[in-house]
């Protein structure tokens, strides 16, 4: 190589990841940083880290004249854009070229032609790619609909959006641009005819500087939620089902990368149907966060031929086979259950069971873990909430699900709600299981059902008694006189002792214990054996049909939050208080803030009669925006937030009152 140090244009597990193979290549490496990255493992990761002061992406990460001054600064002679922020952005290429930096990416000129879906669709239809119509949002008929808002600048999600109403085309067409803007800094958008049910499949390209392009293999992303991928594979179910779609769906692919004189790792994405056809969507010119599950079918490090391209490296004349199959999922910060809110927090701990590789190709069948955070870290407001993408090779499709399974359902994930429970059942679902797949899945087989807790009722109550018994054991441990006396113990039988937890089910769970002479008996579980009980771990004998099974559940507590990992499954419970403080209480039927955000729309003023459903306000968090609604039919009492405001978790945002109230308050006022 003739560049020595690297500098990675971007953060988390994406620098991590391009980190690791400029480590196996013997090459330096320059991190920048948000304040709000400050301590982000990436940066700790780095030979050396440039500060960009501030905390959006706007004053940070997609500030391409900070970092060209953070290269040249640290050093560094090559820049890697990563995914998202500038690694689609022509003038960031440009300006890392004029700075006289290499750049690992495509040719400026390729970006450009692709970084305008609109110009890039009527490019590929020019090249013979097959293509859906774009429509000009202006002209977009009743006929037509339902159609999809897309931002020209952009992928990942952002900006998307379905219309399936013509009066609701406009306000939604204004919040995509906002979404654009804030993501891309481009507000460009435009439509096309939104297929309910179709397969989202994609092919890695990679095209040196000497004339050979190569269709690598293909990705099948069709389970997504919000027009963004959870869960992706390789090879597609679909294209293995169906005769000779692999072989034209390789010479689009080739296709497109040739008209556009490619060179570097790329992706040609197309919308397939269950027959086989496909339209080209767009070509993504960077390094997908999918690219782990091509790399462990095909044994390439995709960064590594990035770094070796720019260089001048030519590739081999065929590709390498594909073998195997890889399954990856991208592990969030978020509740699918409620309309998939953004969390935000502390990760106490993250631990994934049977881990062969980290950024790397794991020896054999397993999984590979690629993340952005450690225990401790913090998931803030300003990025994406992706905590970790977990991976696994497996000799079949089935070997891959089940082994990416059990480790979700293992994983050890304290701190923050995660979207493990969604992404284990739909690992098991008899649908994806059979490789029926489309980008309509959650709709199809019920988000609610899929969201569900792992855990069944039965679980949680005994993961609650094993918290409480290890609380009880930690308060023991820590007492200044006879420690080792059994909590709540008693020489003679007296009331029992009252632990209570909050669950995510909602329920409240009360559990009583009585110690007499050495001996716990805990309320309302008659035959429960407590084998032993300590701060961490409690191992009970669980009365059955045919005799008692031994369970052991191993205990975590950070403050009020108490986690409780198992084979019967995960459990978050909070302890409450014996008493409940007076100034804890909120009034009916506030609206309270479901993540940290800033409001920047207000959509009913106070007095106002609302319905359930009304929009109240919109907050903006993690790049996205959420629509703060009305909870049921009554009045808009009161607003306690303005336009700009930052609120935190559980602020109250608004009052809505039933009319009835609402007007005996008016009246007494």
């Amino acid at each position: 190589m003739t560049v020595e140090t690297v500098l990675v244009a971007n953060r988390g597990e994406i620098a991590r990841r391009v980190f690791a193979t400029c480590r196996r290549m013997g090459l330096g490496t320059v991190a920048v940083y948000s304040d709000a990255d400050a301590a982000s493992p990436h940066v700790a990761e780095a030979d050396a880290a440039v500060r960009l002061p501030g905390n959006t992406p706007g004053e940070t990460y997609l500030r391409g004249d900070l970092v060209i001054e953070a290269a040249l600064a640290a050093g560094a002679g090559a820049v890697h854009p990563g995914y998202g922020f500038l690694s689609e952005n022509a003038g960031f290429a440009r300006a890392v070229q004029a700075a006289g930096l290499t750049w690992i990416g495509p040719p400026v000129e390729s970006i450009e032609q692709m970084g305008s879906k609109v110009a890039a669709k009527k490019m590929m239809d020019a090249a013979g790619v097959p293509v859906l119509a774009e429509l000009d949002p202006a002209e977009v008929t009743a006929e037509q609909l339902p159609v999809l808002i897309k931002a020209s600048a952009g992928g990942g999600g952002r900006g998307m959006r379905v219309v399936r109403e013509l009066a609701e085309l406009e306000p939604q067409l204004e919040g995509a641009r906002r979404e654009a803007q804030s993501a891309f800094g481009d507000p460009t958008v435009f439509c096309e005819r939104y297929l309910e049910t179709g397969r989202h499949i994609e092919v890695q390209v990679l095209a040196d500087t000497h004339g050979t392009v190569w269709a690598v293999g293909e990705r099948e992303c069709s389970i997504q939620r919000r027009h963004q991928k959870v869960v992706e594979e390789a090879p597609s179910p679909l294209v293995e089902r169906v005769d000779g779609m692999r072989a034209r769906l390789f010479a689009a692919a080739v296709l497109a990368a040739e008209a556009i004189g490619y060179t570097g790792a790329g992706t040609v994405e197309f919308l397939a149907d269950e027959r086989g056809d496909f339209f080209f969507l767009e070509m993504n010119t960077r390094l997908q966060v999918e690219h782990p599950v091509t790399e462990c079918t095909t044994g390439l490090d995709l960064v590594r031929w990035q770094l070796a391209i720019a260089d001048g490296a030519a590739l081999p004349a065929e590709p390498p086979a594909q073998r195997g199959h890889s399954i990856e999922v991208r592990l969030y910060a978020e509740d699918p259950a409620q309309d998939w809110q953004p969390q935000s927090g502390t990760v106490h701990r993250i631990a994934i069971p049977g881990v062969l590789a980290e950024f790397d190709l794991p020896a054999r069948s397993g999984i590979r873990l690629d993340t952005g955070v450690v225990d401790g870290s913090v998931v803030g407001v300003h990025y994406d909430p992706m905590l970790a993408k977990v991976i696994s090779v497996g000799e079949t499709r089935a070997e891959a699900a089940r082994l990416l399974a059990d480790a979700l359902r293992r994983a050890q994930l304290h701190g923050l709600v995660t979207n493990r429970d969604l992404l284990v059942r739909v690992l098991r679902h008899p649908a994806f299981l059979a490789g029926d797949t489309d980008t309509a899945f959650f709709a199809t087989h019920g988000l609610a059902a899929l969201a569900a807790p792992l855990t069944d009722a039965e679980g949680t109550e005994l993961s609650a008694v094993a918290a409480a018994l290890a609380d009880a054991a930690a308060n023991r441990a820590a007492a200044r006189v006879v420690p080792g006396l059994p909590s709540g113990w008693r020489n003679l039988p007296s009331q029992s002792t009252v632990k209570r937890f909050d669950g995510r089910d909602g329920a409240v769970h009360e559990i009583g214990y009585l110690v007499t002479r050495g001996v716990i008996a805990v309320d309302g579980h008659d035959g429960l054996a407590v084998l032993e009980a300590a701060p961490d771990r409690v191992v009970l004998a669980v009365p059955g049909e045919r005799g008692p099974v031994r369970r052991q559940f191993a205990i975590a507590r950070y403050g009020d939050l108490v986690a409780v990992d198992s084979p019967l499954g995960p459990v978050a419970l909070r302890r409450l208080p014996r008493f409940t403080d007076p100034a804890d209480l909120v009034a009916t039927g506030s609206l309270l803030a479901p993540m940290p955000g800033t409001v920047i729309r207000l959509g009913a003023e106070v007095g106002a009669a609302v319905t359930a459903g009304t929009p109240i306000l919109w907050l903006e968090a993690m790049k996205m925006e959420h629509t703060i609604a009305a909870p049921a039919d009554g009045v808009l009492s009161a607003v306690h937030v303005g336009v700009g405001d930052q609120v935190d978790v559980g602020t109250v945002l608004a009052v809505v009152q039933d009319a009835a109230e609402a007007a005996t308050s008016q009246e007494n006022a």
